[in-house]
C-alpha cells in the first residue's frame, strides 16, 4: 500500500507539472495514463467514480 500510495503522488505530480508546461507530448500522455490505472487500483476509486457519475448526472439533467 505505501508503494502504491508513492507511486500515485509521483504520478499526480508529474502530471500537474506536464499540465502546467502546456505541451503535451506522448511521454506526457503515457505518464497520465499510468495515473489513471495506478488511481483505479487504489481505495479512491469507488469515490472518484460516484463523483464523476453525480456530475455527469447533474450535467445530463441540465436543459439548454
Amino acid at each position: 500500500m505505501a508503494i502504491s500510495i508513492s507511486v500515485v503522488l509521483l504520478l499526480v505530480i508529474l502530471a500537474a507539472v506536464f499540465m502546467r508546461n502546456g505541451a503535451l507530448k506522448l511521454s506526457h500522455a503515457v505518464v497520465c495514463v499510468l495515473l489513471g490505472f495506478t488511481m483505479a487500483s487504489t481505495s479512491l476509486a469507488p469515490t472518484i467514480h460516484n463523483g464523476i457519475t453525480a456530475t455527469a448526472d447533474i450535467v445530463s439533467s441540465l436543459d439548454p
